[in-house]
């Protein structure tokens, strides 16, 4: 007997209502990281927010370098369900970046450093 696993879009479009709330009411940081993000404002990235991606949302995300920026408050100081989710993300090649709700408020600059020093060579079209 085999067991199938879960389909990926179905679990995508399960999030989906609570990911497109979450768009719509963005925390201070949130929203203050994504003033500077979108457009491709930090080095030319191009971020989407509130992704739905591998059974998570994630707060930020920018496939071309498989960069997730996660923005938290002090709720997720120390969590070991992060460090879960973390850890599966990055089993799935993603560099997970997490940024006090301080840190994106106060020192935007120094954020956008850790995530441009954070890249990755752009994933190859496997068919060229």
């Amino acid at each position: 007997m085999t067991t199938s696993s879960p389909d990926p879009r179905s679990a995508r479009q399960a999030l989906r209502p609570n990911a497109k709330r979450m768009r719509a009411e963005p925390t201070a940081a949130e929203a203050r990281f994504w003033h500077y993000a979108r457009n491709r404002g930090i080095g030319g990235l191009k971020f989407r927010r509130q992704v739905p991606l591998a059974g998570h949302i994630v707060d930020f995300l920018c496939t071309e370098h498989r960069i997730i920026a996660e923005i938290d408050g002090g709720q997720h100081a120390g969590r070991a369900a992060d460090k879960k989710r973390d850890a599966h993300l990055a089993a799935l090649g993603y560099t997970v970046l997490r940024f006090w709700n301080s840190d994106v408020l106060n020192d935007m600059n120094a954020v956008a450093e850790t995530i441009l020093a954070a890249r990755k060579p752009p994933r190859k079209d496997p068919l060229t």
